[in-house]
């Protein structure tokens, strides 16, 4: 599969080649469930859940029938507090509670690929180089956007935090400004399109490569492993050896006394004799 590329312009607006981008984060996968219920915990997570009214048990009052059961000619009331009564409680009011939403982490990462991927699929991924603002100014942005002819919602991607291009795109109420790696898959989603910073990409690129080299030299030692089993193995089987010439010197060493007590029993027969 051929990597994903994007639009690139220079810090003065002017259009260079297409970069290639890193296929770690945009591997060209959308998965539009995932996207859907990461989305959607999102935006639970920003309700405050203090919407609050009171029940016929909360409000004041109402402590003895209207009027008696029968003989009035009237539909039978038991409270002036009932809901359908004017100034009466509320059936089935809201109550203060959280809507707080919990998502795994590796769903959320999934999620923030895919939206990536969905926007680089339609040509919406933009690098531009480091946005270093001497002051904020907003009408520098301005140009700046328009020359690069970004329209729409725009999501900026900077390497850190960057106070005055913040202070500048505060004033331009479509232009959103996210260090790179703290946006969420709401932000990437909610523009039409994502501007990175390159720096903020190459060093997410060096840190994943870095991460990525650390593997294999786990699995090299452990691969060491088994040289050191062999030799262990190895000195094992010389042990044996070596008690084997132990017990043989202890034989030759027994042969003389071994003969002297023959001598010493054929001396006895004579004498019997």
């Amino acid at each position: 599969m051929a990597m994903a590329k994007a639009r690139y312009y220079k810090i003065d607006g002017k259009k260079g080649r297409a970069r290639e981008l890193p296929e770690a984060l945009f591997d060209g996968v959308v998965n539009d469930t995932v996207l859907h219920q990461v989305v959607k915990a999102h935006r639970a997570n920003q309700r405050q859940g203090t919407g609050s009214a009171k029940n016929r048990s909360d409000v004041r009052g109402g402590s003895r029938k209207p009027w008696r059961q029968k003989g009035t000619g009237r539909a039978r009331q038991g409270s002036i507090r009932s809901p359908q009564w004017v100034g009466g409680g509320r059936a089935f009011p809201p109550q203060p509670h959280s809507w707080r939403q919990r998502v795994p982490r590796k769903m959320r990462a999934l999620a923030r690929r895919s939206a990536f991927n969905a926007r680089a699929g339609d040509d919406r991924v933009v690098l531009v180089d480091a946005l270093e603002f001497e002051a904020p100014k907003t009408r520098r942005l301005r140009e700046l956007l328009e020359t690069m002819e970004v329209e729409g919602k725009i999501l900026i991607l900077t390497h850190g935090q960057r106070e005055n291009l913040l202070l500048s795109a505060n004033n331009l109420q479509h232009v959103l400004v996210r260090p790179f790696g703290e946006e969420s898959t709401y932000d990437v989603l909610w523009a039409g399109t994502v501007i990175i910073e390159r720096p903020a990409l190459e060093a997410w690129e060096a840190g994943n490569g870095a991460a990525t080299q650390a593997e294999p030299v786990e699995e090299e030692a452990v691969e060491d492993e088994p040289a050191e089993e062999a030799a262990v193995e190895a000195e094992a089987a010389e042990e044996p050896a070596e008690d084997e010439a132990v017990k043989a010197e202890a034989a030759e060493a027994d042969t003389p006394a071994a003969e002297a007590d023959e001598a010493d029993a054929d001396q006895e027969e004579v004498k019997d004799a």
